[in-house]
């Protein structure tokens, strides 16, 4: 028996039980389906985290106020700092011959309101450096302007939906917006940016940094955003950064340095867990689609009893035999598998069509896993049965007939 004999010979019992195959067909095509989704969802996951992080800079440090400590095995927790971080703190770090630029940041909600509408939003305090730390671009007009940043100027910088919602129809550009009890004027528009790291520009007020000072009643910072000159003199930049603010606050280390490569490797790690996860839990289908292959292929050898009988009576060994059945069983799980990634790609379309601003990517390496898996399963859950028709006796199997 040649193999094209034993493809023939396996694709012709395929054929005559076509109901048996379709329901095999339809269980490992909704495991392959599920597997190759939800792996998709997970690197998407991650995917969409490093690239949000990459519009950031490569080479961003954000200082918070306060340290971050473990204490006796409770989870990391921000503790007091004796000092808040100011304006001074900040634009101290110009000093380090590793920084590039730094934008202070204040942060507030409060209501704009403007020739009778009025909505609640986050108001942003920051200077003119914070258009190029934090990549951001203008839709019309000009950014905050250059000017000394302890100084309170009566200008804003609006998102788009500030803008829709607060002139609708009408240009704003030079009209005036009402932030509780004072006014700024609308020198430039964000162009539409969306959500980035857990902050909506499309729905933001930038203001001055001394300005938002004022209007809160506060002289901390709830942010200080640094630019160092290169990716390479980071750990320099950071160490620079920790001494400054060490020196002028007594001696304290109270301020925690967070870069883009720790929050990419933290988030990394965590969805690659997850999902190996949900990829192990979708596996338990393909798990059940191989006992349902065995439980089928065992009524089939009980079926063709007589077959094997004949099969043996003329010749054909157990190995063969082996071949046969195993055939049926790779290419019954083959099938399946084709099918499930094209279930799986037409799910991730229509994913990918209702939420069009999340990228939805099915990695290589997991189409040829799904597909690696469903076959491995086929032949692991056919080998009982295979065994099973190998080991019959010739003369009792035709006697069956």
């Amino acid at each position: 028996m040649f193999f094209k004999d034993t493809l023939t010979q396996a694709f012709g019992a395929i054929r005559t039980q076509r109901l048996r195959a379709a329901l095999i067909i339809l269980a490992m095509s909704i495991g392959v389906a599920s597997v190759t989704v939800l792996t998709a969802l997970g690197e998407s996951a991650r995917l969409f985290i490093v690239r949000e992080f990459e519009a950031l800079g490569t080479h961003l440090i954000i200082i918070l106020p306060g340290r971050t400590e473990t204490v006796g095995g409770a989870p990391p927790l921000f503790g007091e700092t004796p000092r808040d971080l100011t304006l001074g703190d900040a634009y101290a770090l110009l000093r380090s011959h590793y920084v590039a630029a730094i934008a202070p940041v204040a942060v507030g909600s409060a209501p704009v309101s403007t020739e009778g509408l009025e909505r609640e939003t986050n108001i942003l305090g920051s200077t003119h450096e914070l258009l190029s730390v934090r990549h951001l671009t203008l839709a019309q007009g000009r950014f905050l302007p250059e000017a000394d940043p302890d100084k309170a100027m009566p200008v804003c910088v609006i998102g788009q939906t500030i803008r829709e919602q607060l002139f609708p129809g009408k240009p704003a550009l030079g009209q005036w917006l009402r932030i509780n009890d004072r006014r700024f004027r609308v020198i430039g528009i964000l162009s539409s940016k969306g959500q980035s790291i857990g902050t909506d520009f499309d729905e933001i007020v930038i203001i001055p940094v001394a300005s938002a000072q004022a209007l809160f009643d506060t002289y901390s910072l709830f942010r200080v955003l640094v630019e160092a000159k290169s990716k390479q003199v980071m750990p320099q930049a950071m160490d620079d950064i920790t001494n400054i603010i060490k020196a002028r606050h007594e001696g304290e280390d109270d301020i925690t340095l967070i870069t883009q490569d720790s929050v990419v490797s933290t988030f990394d790690k965590i969805l690659t867990a997850l999902t190996l996860t949900v990829t192990s839990i979708a596996g338990i289908s393909l798990a059940v689609a191989g006992v349902l292959v065995m439980n089928v292929m065992l009524v089939s050898v009980t079926q063709r009893t007589a077959e094997i009988g004949l099969l043996k009576a003329l010749g054909a060994t157990r190995r063969q035999l082996h071949g046969l059945f195993l055939a049926e069983a790779a290419m019954l799980s083959l099938a399946g598998a084709v099918v499930g990634v094209v279930l799986g790609q037409v799910a991730l379309w229509g994913l990918q069509t209702a939420y069009p601003d999340f990228p939805f990517i099915l990695p290589g390496w997991a189409l040829f896993a799904a597909l690696a898996v469903s076959l491995l399963t086929g032949l692991v859950f056919g080998v009982l049965p295979a065994r099973k028709a190998a080991r019959l006796d010739p003369v009792t199997a035709l006697a069956k007939r």
